[in-house]
């Protein structure tokens, strides 16, 4: 089934701009609302996974951040 929808001219000229030349637009519509939002996870997980998930992503961070510094004394 297709539905017309009106666009603003900007919102068109948006999806335009990223639509993929294999694409139709309606695809390219797909591909960039599609799949779940974090918040469709929120009952995914539960306080413990979510709490080291937290810790794994602090602790990625920390190291990135060691290793740029450890890179930027080099040049020092």
């Amino acid at each position: 089934m297709s539905h017309q929808i009106r666009l603003e001219d900007d919102v068109y000229e948006r999806i335009k701009a990223t639509k993929r030349d294999d694409e139709s637009f309606s695809d390219a519509v797909e591909r960039l609302i599609g799949g779940r939002s974090l918040s469709d996870l929120r009952d995914v997980f539960n306080e413990d996974q979510v709490t080291e998930m937290r810790d794994a992503i602090e602790q990625a961070d920390q190291q990135d951040r060691d290793e740029v510094r450890d890179v930027a004394e080099r040049f020092e």
